[in-house]
């Protein structure tokens, strides 16, 4: 299985990974579109800074996963077949309990509709859309 490797040495803290995520789960899959989009598409990676370091963090797809356990609803389930953790937002009842038990703090909520949201790898493409807009080559898939 591909993972999503980050080189905090070579991150500059720009969000273009952050800006490419929204645009890839937007409905119209094009940035100026996307801005007038109701609501607007959320991120699914989230660039920290923390002791002078620039760090993408995103789902890690964690083997035993903590989100899975807490979910109630069993709308995050683990995938064996992409070995992914997904998130059916049609069984999501809002409770955010994945939110509160991600060791990673990267799945966020969509107040609106009361969903949780979390990166799904791009698993339609060959290579996430973070890793492909990263001009630095920080992100590695």
């Amino acid at each position: 299985m591909k993972e999503i490797f980050v080189d905090i040495r070579r991150c500059v803290g720009c969000k273009s990974c952050e800006l490419a995520c929204r645009v890839e789960h937007s409905r119209s899959k094009n940035l100026f579109a996307a801005l007038y989009e109701n609501p607007l598409p959320r991120r699914r990676v989230f660039v920290e800074y923390g002791d002078g370091k620039k760090v993408p963090l995103q789902c890690r797809h964690c083997c035993e996963a903590p989100c899975v356990d807490a979910c109630m609803s069993g709308a995050m389930k683990w995938d064996s077949e992409t070995n992914l953790v997904v998130h059916d937002r049609e069984i999501c009842v809002g409770c955010w309990m994945c939110v509160m038990v991600c060791p990673f703090g990267v799945i966020g909520r969509e107040q609106d509709s009361r969903v949780a949201i979390k990166c799904d790898r791009c698993y339609e493409r060959d290579e996430p859309a973070c890793v492909e807009a990263c001009p630095t080559g920080a992100l590695l898939f």
